[in-house]
């Protein structure tokens, strides 16, 4: 009995760690600041306004779910283009806000906004015809709403309903980083005299959301996930997939940066942005995860990898990631052969 005890105050524990830990997520969008990041974010908001306002067409007498509508803006371009009705939701209380400018907009009458969690809000409307949202997170899935989107999209979504945006896929590439992994990483083996190797240890779990210049990529860039939005599921995102990249040149492999891109195929001219170091700066930067080893390769050389993601078992908006690397050549002083374990919390 006493174990049986344990146990379920063990899961009573663990159910408050993560409610916490979604109530947190919330509030974190309750602050003017990240809402005016994400507005001044033109590579995300122009692409959403052209996708949505150009595409009169599929928008004209519709009613269209906005699912963590924000501020509104996306219910508001739906509007624009001729939407009929738009329901915005939003846990976070920035929807208080968003009423306002709606109203001082004057589009009150044909937008719905409800504060709730999506799993447990009714709607004004049995089905919608379109679900538009933007849910990506920094590495696409850290702290994103695609579980969320997908729950609407089974749920409210009419048969051949559409989704704005439908398509994401996540890029990665090998990239020469030392100058600033030694000042990341290295500094904890000297501080002020100290051995702080431990946290050496912490700095290369955690990966880190930065720019990275283009000139620094010593392979090219290969897909390594593609998630149609019309058929992936909850169990899609956790995945466990290899791949290879080539060498460009005789360089030195520090790091895996990856970024993600965004497709609107259903527009009648397809909208993509990237949010790569090849374009131009988005508010999600790129994520870049530190070898444990340094890699030294030749141009033409083929290093194989394996990308392991899950949520957390804690908190399903962290993710938990191993990546895998081989590089064998037959210079027998280049074999690297390690594993990495990375927390995005």
């Amino acid at each position: 009995m006493a174990a049986d005890k344990m146990d379920v105050e063990a899961a009573e524990q663990q159910l408050k760690s993560m409610a916490h830990s979604e109530q947190h997520y919330f509030n974190s969008y309750n602050h003017h600041g990240i809402h005016e990041e994400m507005l001044k974010d033109e590579v995300r908001t122009r692409s959403y306004m052209n996708a949505i306002v150009q595409n009169k067409h599929l928008f004209k007498d519709k009613v269209v779910l906005d699912v963590g509508c924000g501020t509104a803006i996306l219910s508001m371009f739906a509007v624009k283009a001729g939407a009929k009705h738009v329901i915005g939701v939003d846990m976070s209380t920035i929807i208080f806000k968003a009423r306002e400018i709606v109203k001082v907009n004057g589009m009150e009458d044909r937008i719905t906004l409800i504060q709730g969690k999506m799993e447990e809000i009714e709607l004004p409307f049995p089905k919608v015809d379109i679900i538009i949202s933007e849910w990506m997170g920094y590495f696409l899935l850290y702290e994103s709403m695609l579980d969320t989107v997908l729950y609407a999209r089974d749920k409210f979504l009419e048969k051949d309903g559409l989704i704005f945006p439908d398509k994401a896929t996540i890029f990665a590439c090998g990239i020469e980083d030392g100058e600033y992994k030694d000042e990341k990483i290295g500094f904890w083996d000297n501080v002020y005299g100290f051995d702080y190797t431990p946290l050496k240890k912490t700095a290369l779990a955690e990966p880190l959301v930065d720019t990275v210049e283009i000139k620094a990529a010593v392979t090219d860039p290969v897909a390594v996930l593609t998630l149609d939005l019309y058929t992936c599921t909850t169990a899609d995102l956790a995945f466990a997939i290899p791949f290879k990249l080539t060498s460009r040149r005789d360089d030195f492999i520090h790091a895996l940066v990856a970024w993600f891109d965004i497709d609107f195929t259903a527009c009648h001219k397809p909208v993509r942005f990237s949010t790569g170091p090849h374009t131009k700066y988005t508010h999600w930067k790129q994520t870049v995860f530190y070898l444990n080893q340094v890699l030294t390769v030749q141009q033409g050389e083929e290093i194989s990898f394996k990308l392991d993601v899950k949520p957390n078992d804690k908190n399903r908006r962290d993710l938990d990631i191993k990546i895998d690397y081989h590089l064998e050549t037959q210079d027998s002083t280049r074999f690297a052969d390690g594993a990495c374990e990375y927390k995005m919390c």
